[in-house]
């Protein structure tokens, strides 16, 4: 017989709380069985859907995306436009991950440029960091026009 787990033990393994696990429940991502007592009783399949979970958040996933998009299901439900679809789906969140990379890289290059110049302030260190910011307005504004260097030089006066 399949040793099951209280919904105690389930949030002392995996570290979620019970709340979180009477929510999940209740939306329908993981549903364990119930005793005579309805009390929750987790399989060890429902402790794998969890990890899972917790996996899938880490990557940035939404619980809504879980649900619809990933569906949790056992393997021997999958078909093969199912697993395209699903293949898909973490194409694109994938790519949307490294848009997000790309662009925390380059937040990351504004911030220690700011703090080397305020640092070691000098015209050319400015200059740097200002030609950066103009080139990032431009990549954010997808390079619409923006104001001229000599326009914001006229206004620095």
């Amino acid at each position: 017989m399949e040793k099951l787990y209280s919904i105690q033990e389930v949030s002392q393994i995996l570290g979620i709380p019970k709340d979180t696990l009477r929510y999940y429940d209740r939306i329908g991502i993981v549903s364990p069985s119930r005793d005579d007592n309805r009390y929750r009783r987790y399989s060890g399949d429902d402790l794998i859907d969890l990890m899972n979970i917790q996996i899938m958040q880490f990557a940035d996933f939404s619980l809504d995306e879980i649900k619809e998009k990933l569906g949790l299901r056992k393997m021997e439900n999958l078909n093969s436009a199912y697993c395209e679809e699903a293949a898909a789906f973490i194409d694109a969140k994938n790519a949307e991950t490294r848009m997000k990379i790309h662009h925390l890289e380059k937040v990351s290059l504004l911030l220690s440029m700011a703090a080397e110049t305020l640092r070691d302030f000098s015209n050319e260190s400015d200059q740097r960091l200002a030609e950066f910011v103009r080139e990032l307005y431009k990549d954010i504004r997808g390079n619409k026009p923006v104001i001229s260097k000599e326009g914001c030089d006229h206004h620095q006066g």
